[in-house]
């Protein structure tokens, strides 16, 4: 059987490869970084960031888990949803593959992965981005 075509849940959110990476930008003028990319700069409004993949690491600063499906979508509940910390400063919202709260610790190292999220009504596989416990496999 062939394997099913994958698709990104959303175009210029990250990169879908061996290693993944979200795709975000930094400020040329006061050196901030933001995610997702913009055309302006959210912090000090200069225009034209330069576009960078942040990084695949980052620590657990808080978390929860999803129990009821938002409004439209079409992924397996329950599941995680946290908020991700980048050595590049920023705090990234972002889903998790652990949906067990007590499963996670305030300050876990986290990897960036890229996770099924459901197949859409042409048969293709949805992917998204998610954190995963950096010990988890």
């Amino acid at each position: 059987m062939p394997m099913s075509e994958r698709v990104m849940v959303r175009q210029g959110l990250f990169t879908d490869g061996e290693a993944p990476a979200l795709l975000g930008s930094r400020c040329t003028v006061c050196g901030a970084h933001h995610f997702p990319r913009h055309d302006t700069c959210p912090y000090c409004s200069t225009e034209d960031p330069v576009p960078t993949e942040l990084s695949g690491s980052g620590t657990l600063w808080a978390w929860t888990a999803v129990t009821s499906a938002p409004p439209g979508y079409q992924g397996e509940i329950p599941y995680g949803l946290g908020v991700v910390e980048l050595p590049e400063g920023i705090r990234v919202i972002a889903r998790l593959t652990e949906g067990n709260p007590s499963a996670l610790v305030s300050g876990q190292a986290m990897e960036l992965r890229i996770v099924p999220l459901h197949t859409d009504a042409d048969g293709r596989d949805v992917v998204t981005f998610a954190f995963a416990p950096a010990d988890a496999s």
